[in-house]
């Protein structure tokens, strides 16, 4: 049983990037391996059903890699098999602690994968199992905060928790202001209006439509993860 003060279904957003060590490509064992142990404590301590949507830029970075010689469409299908090859590892990753997980695909790789059926993505949560989502939308021109939004609206999650490398929302980029200020709460539209970049607009238009609050918080602050599913103020809440 999920504790009250606790939401009781999440997803969970992570970036490729989580995953990967000092900027260098690929996965790197000891974040996995952190970053799998503070999702499984958090899971076993909320009793949460969870869910999780992750990104490929670790791997492959879409229309920036293909350097003007791999065409769009292309580029954005080989981040797709990036955030596969990612959700693999985490998985692997999370079995190691003790918990049951699935991984589900919105491209069709079955030797690898079950792909990705709404009905049977909701059984797994019923059953006390973390379903990791991955190959974005399926669609070229997505990103994965998209993806993201629109699993958390399809599997009815009661917040989507957008795990990044900085304390919240800023009013202004804090790696080049200094005085920037986080935002503690704002509203889909004047996040929107204001092209506020932590997520992209789409996305946001998702959530927006669907009444699902955003939490966008410090993934690499020990402890974060937990204090997000059961409420605590924390980053900044998008509502």
């Amino acid at each position: 049983m999920a504790k009250k003060s606790c939401k009781k279904r999440i997803l969970l957003k992570l970036s490729g990037e989580a995953l990967s060590k000092d900027g260098h490509r690929g996965v790197s064992a000891t974040s996995l391996k952190a970053i799998a142990q503070e999702i499984a404590q958090m899971y076993k301590e909320t009793g949460c059903q969870l869910a999780i949507v992750i990104g490929g830029g670790n791997i492959w970075r879409g229309v920036r890699d293909g350097g003007g010689v791999i065409d769009r469409v292309n580029s954005d299908g080989m981040g797709m098999l990036a955030t596969v090859i990612n959700a693999i590892a985490l998985q692997s990753a999370l079995e190691e602690t003790g918990v049951p997980t699935r991984v589900q695909t919105s491209v069709n790789i079955y030797q690898m994968a079950e792909p990705f059926v709404r009905r049977r993505a909701l059984r797994h949560l019923e059953k006390g199992r973390i379903v990791i989502f991955a190959g974005g939308t399926g669609n070229p021109y997505f990103t994965t905060d998209s993806a993201a939004a629109l699993r958390a609206s399809e599997i009815g999650a009661d917040v989507l928790l957008k795990a990044t490398q900085v304390d919240g929302v800023y009013d202004s980029d804090p790696k080049k202001n200094p005085k920037a200020k986080r935002i503690k709460k704002i509203s889909y539209k004047e996040a929107i209006e204001k092209r506020l970049q932590f997520m992209d607009t789409a996305a946001l238009a998702i959530c927006m439509e669907n009444q699902v609050p955003v939490q966008v918080f410090n993934l690499h602050k020990k402890g974060n993860i937990k204090r997000a599913v059961c409420g605590q103020d924390i980053g900044t809440l998008i509502y």
